[in-house]
């Protein structure tokens, strides 16, 4: 009986989280990872803000440059930090939702993703923001997060250079040289603007500095996700 009720909890783990996770993040048409490769364009995306602790020194770094991107937001963290979400749209940096309090799809039930989506877009429709693009954290799926996302008119964007700039252990230097050593034309790059180990956006911070100036002398331009 037991062996039985562990078999059916695999069975519906495989088919509500595996085997949607596997397909969306490799092979879905649906969820984009990168731009138009002949174009020497790129995005710059960051996930997890708005924190008041990063956010004006980061819009100010891309405010030097004249460089726009895109903003996926914790809508909990929007709804406390209202004026920064204001602050960011005003700049003319595009903002996407990243879930209402970045919980993984793996640990949410039907009902929690259906509120999740729904909660979400209720906060960013109160503070004024449209919402049209949507990042899962960690860039996991369940089988109803890209139906959700759908039904909400929503397009999926994940990433196709990850600097893993969240993790305690990852110098700026290394931020640095996996995002300039492998960027091609179409990137999308993700980095982090709040959480992560022992205050790590200051690294991500730190790590712009070099990027950004250096990406911009070998003639890349970059944009905002397109609708």
């Amino acid at each position: 009986m037991m062996l039985a009720a562990l078999g059916l909890l695999l069975s519906l783990l495989i088919i509500y989280n595996l085997i949607p996770n596997l397909y969306y993040r490799n092979f879905s048409r649906r969820v984009v990872k990168n731009l138009n490769p002949q174009r020497q364009e790129i995005a710059l995306t960051f996930d997890d803000g708005p924190d008041p602790r990063y956010l004006e020194r980061l819009l100010g770094l891309l405010a030097r440059y004249q460089i726009k991107a895109t903003f996926f937001m914790v809508a909990k963290k929007a709804e406390q930090n209202r004026e920064l979400v204001k602050m960011v749209s005003k700049a003319g940096h595009l903002i996407g939702l990243h879930s209402l309090r970045h919980q993984s799809a793996w640990l949410s039930s039907p009902t929690q993703v259906r509120d999740d989506f729904t909660s979400s877009l209720a906060i960013f429709t109160q503070i004024g923001v449209k919402i049209k693009h949507y990042r899962p954290p960690w860039g996991t799926f369940n089988l109803l997060t890209p139906f959700y996302a759908q039904k909400n008119k929503l397009k999926t964007i994940l990433w196709s250079i990850n600097a893993r700039d969240w993790r305690g252990d990852v110098t700026v230097e290394e931020i640095v040289a996996k995002t300039i050593n492998n960027i091609k034309n179409g990137d999308i790059i993700v980095l982090h603007d709040s959480n992560g180990a022992s205050g790590a956006p200051e690294r991500t911070l730190k790590a712009l500095e070099v990027i950004l100036p250096s990406l911009l002398q070998r003639g890349y331009q970059f944009t905002t996700i397109p609708e």
